[in-house]
């Protein structure tokens, strides 16, 4: 995939913009606002765009299903910001986990 860099710049320009904005007045940027209304309010959203995106997916909505996959990505990182997890955090998982089967890398989370 040649395009992946661009995909990760994205990402990285929405991680930062969010970083900056949770600092924002409330009154003025949704992030700010979100983000004083505490981790609970947040994960909720989180779960609120997860369940409008299987509902697109689950109707072969595929409009629907990017702009919710869209608001679902931007709500995890607004979460993983609020809980001090950076992105780079998450690719390294994924990077560790590369080249491990599912089944393999699911049980060997539930031994530990």
């Amino acid at each position: 995939m040649s395009d992946t860099p661009d995909h990760l710049a994205t990402l990285a320009r929405l991680e930062a913009t969010i970083a900056a904005r949770r600092a924002a007045d409330p009154e003025t940027s949704y992030v700010a606002k979100l983000s004083a209304r505490g981790t609970a309010k947040i994960a909720q959203k989180l779960g609120e765009e997860a369940v409008e995106a299987v509902i697109a997916a689950m109707a072969d909505n595929r409009a629907g299903l990017i702009g919710e996959s869209a608001d679902l990505i931007f709500h995890l990182l607004v979460l993983l910001a609020d809980k001090g997890v950076a992105l780079s955090d998450i690719t390294a998982e994924l990077d560790r986990r590369e080249g491990v089967g599912g089944l393999v890398e699911k049980a060997s989370r539930s031994k530990g």
